[in-house]
């Protein structure tokens, strides 16, 4: 076994039992076994608009750095390696599948091909240490919050998938705003032997009751989906639970699947918006809008089965979900941002070619912009894309040379 092979072998050795307040640490020894000067591993916030540095032994502070104003968010925007002018430092994105999580940092006094390409595998172990130490590390989620959370916010956080998923066939991604206050809003993507399925609700109300209806709810399609349940099971199954314990409590929902072997989107739609359907750098207007049925509460699904609609996509097609809170906001001179201004965010940043996590975020603050950081209601958005040929997938290993460097 070589040196290098070592120095990941004692690295996963150490790394279980030890603190998120030691990983950072641990990987900064690792880096420099491999011979780098140092290390310093970078999350991003809940709403993507920073990156904390994971504390680390010996720092006077808790480094942060501007996702859109910085080399290291440069890094996690675009998923390439970001190198400065000099040679000497560079940060690499840390990712899990291709859930961005953050970046590491790490600095040398030249960082030929071969250093670097260790740091990008010692990136690599770093995200997954980091999955594997978030599910039960408070320090963590502290990390990546900038203020409280309201309770229905934190139970809604406790049920949602990871923000992006997907494999050479298929990405999903989905954001959530307000990230500190949702009330009634929530997603769910999950991938299974056939494909994706795709899930958005909005329970009514914003509330602790509207949280519990919506995670309830998600509890019901993924107990009736692994289960072997169909579309209108699904639909059956929340109804029922909204019905039983959350009296007059109404939801819109729309409940999706994609086969990816032959791009065939099946959904159901609850009295939600339609969705919309991106091809080639343009929406084809109502191509996927069908007449909803009722929104879920009322406990007619048993008298009347809900419609389960169909469309054959085409490769490179994007399928965006999303709930009125993002078409319903208001500036504060009463300008709604309507489905026109959501398409064309979508479609500028598809054609600047952002991947779709990228996309979202670009488009989610262009939201809390136009209502001045302070939205009035939930907005869940989900982008998905169908791209057989893995030409959807982001190019790995890639390097960029920065004109500046310094600066994170």
């Amino acid at each position: 076994m070589s040196t290098y092979e070592d120095v990941l072998a004692d690295l996963l050795s150490r790394s279980h039992l030890l603190s998120v307040r030691e990983l950072a640490g641990l990987v900064d020894d690792a880096g420099r076994s491999m011979g780098l000067q140092g290390t310093a591993m970078y999350v991003a916030d809940l709403q993507q608009i920073r990156l904390i540095a994971l504390p680390q032994p010996g720092a006077a502070r808790q480094e942060t750095a501007d996702i859109d104003a910085s080399l290291a968010g440069l890094a996690y925007r675009t998923q390439q390696v970001q190198r400065s002018r000099d040679g000497g430092t560079a940060w690499l994105p840390m990712i899990d599948g291709i859930e961005r999580l953050g970046v590491l940092m790490v600095t040398a006094p030249s960082l030929g091909d071969a250093l670097l390409r260790r740091s990008e595998t010692l990136a690599g172990v770093a995200a997954l240490l980091v999955v594997s130490k978030s599910s039960h590390s408070d320090l963590l989620v502290e990390v990546e919050r900038m203020r409280a959370m309201t309770v229905q916010a934190e139970l809604l956080w406790a049920f949602l998938p990871p923000r992006t998923i997907g494999t050479a066939e298929v990405t999903s991604s989905a954001v959530l705003e307000p990230a500190y206050d949702i009330g009634g809003d929530t997603f769910d993507h999950s991938l299974d032997d056939r494909g994706l399925h795709l899930t958005v609700m909005d329970s009514m109300g914003h509330d602790l009751a509207s949280g519990g209806a919506s995670a309830a709810g998600l509890a019901a399609c993924r107990a009736t989906r692994r289960s072997g349940g169909s579309l209108t099971d699904i639909v059956t199954a929340i109804d029922r639970i909204l019905d039983q314990w959350f009296v007059d409590r109404l939801m819109t929902a729309v409940v999706a699947h994609l086969d990816t072997s032959d791009g065939r989107l099946t959904w159901i739609n609850c009295g939600h918006p339609p969705p919309l359907l991106i091809r080639e750098g343009r929406v084809l207007p109502q191509v996927l809008a069908r007449e909803p049925d009722l929104p879920l509460g009322w406990a007619f699904v048993t008298e009347f089965p809900p419609t389960e609609h169909s469309q054959r996509l085409q490769p490179g097609d994007r399928i965006l979900l999303y709930s009125d809170g993002v078409t319903d906001a208001r500036s504060r001179d009463g300008d709604l941002y309507g489905e026109e201004r959501l398409a064309d965010t979508v479609i500028r940043a598809t054609a600047a070619g952002d991947p779709a996590p990228e996309a979202l975020r670009r488009l989610i603050q262009s939201l809390r912009q136009h209502q001045g950081h302070k939205l009035r209601d939930d907005a869940t958005i989900l982008l998905t894309e169908w791209h057989p040929s893995g030409r959807g997938t982001t190019a790995r290993g890639r390097i960029a040379t920065s004109a500046s460097a310094d600066t994170p």
